[in-house]
């Protein structure tokens, strides 16, 4: 097969896909997924391509615009010394540190405002102007307090962290039909048990939708701390590229956290399709 009939195959499976309605719909999903994910790296391909072409048409500096082939052998040169594994390690233990105070106080708060409009009309005004400061406006004090630790960026990831998974908290257990409360009343359901068995499943899918806002939202917030003041993780390493005028380090530095936040939102996901999978609707198309 010649090149010009790999880049069309996937269209073309993709056309079969979608023309072929005496199959079940089952079958036809796969095919347009299968379709898709053979698309997905034709495009990554093309975009390179178009950013080779642009820095050599418009005969950028490496400074300004580097090759992709650069950006490359920039990574590698990162990686094999150990220099990118360090400042992906740090930021990553921010994240996760500030994935798991601010995750856990929003759970808590959010239940007990779901629980207690009076307590909610009383507190909301506060946390939605908290909300209304930019998290880089209060990253400095933070520092200042904190000192350029661990600690501080944790708390920048909590701050920024907290306010999706806090409101998806509500918004979740304040949509569990009041029927459903009225069974597990009858039932002389403890509060304990009506949370476990009622509360929480039907709270999980809204929940579990801020929480991946929240994991997306936490690199934000480590970059940002270690922005104003660190010595290590993927932000200082992008200050460092940015000083030094080097910019390919400044793209590998970035590229990776798109990685990472990637990756942290599709830990998200599978552990939502694993958490919801009585949600699976059976098939339509069978009968």
């Amino acid at each position: 097969m010649d090149l010009f009939g790999v880049f069309l195959l996937p269209i073309q499976e993709m056309k079969s896909a979608m023309t072929q309605n005496d199959l079940p719909a089952s079958t036809r999903a796969r095919g347009v997924q299968t379709a898709q994910l053979l698309l997905a790296p034709i495009l990554l391909i093309l975009t390179v391509l178009l950013w080779e072409l642009v820095v050599r048409l418009g005969s950028y500096p490496a400074f300004i615009l580097p090759l992709p082939g650069l950006v490359w052998a920039r990574f590698w040169q990162a990686l094999g010394d150990g220099s990118l594994a360090r400042h992906v390690l740090v930021t990553l233990q921010e994240v996760l540190g500030g994935m798991a105070l601010g995750v856990s106080a929003a759970t808590l708060l959010g239940y007990l405002l779901a629980k207690s409009p009076a307590f909610e009309r009383l507190l909301a005004p506060y946390i939605v102007a908290s909300q209304s400061v930019p998290v880089v406006a209060i990253a400095p004090l933070l520092i200042i307090w904190f000192k350029t630790g661990l600690l501080s960026k944790v708390l920048i990831c909590a701050l920024i962290v907290f306010f999706p998974v806090l409101i998806n908290t509500i918004v979740g257990l304040r949509s569990v039909p009041e029927e459903l409360q009225e069974l597990m009343r009858s039932l002389r359901a403890s509060r304990a048990q009506t949370a476990a068995y009622l509360e929480v499943p039907a709270a999980l899918p809204v929940f579990l939708g801020g929480l991946r806002i929240g994991a997306t939202l936490s690199v934000i917030g480590a970059v940002v701390g270690e922005f104003v003041g660190a010595d290590r993780g993927l932000g200082f390493l992008i200050n460092v590229g940015r000083g030094q005028y080097d910019t390919a380090l400044v793209f590998v530095a970035v590229f990776t956290l798109i990685a990472l936040a990637m990756a942290l939102y599709g830990l998200v996901a599978f552990l939502e399709a694993r958490l919801l999978s009585w949600r699976q609707r059976p098939d339509s198309s069978t009968g």
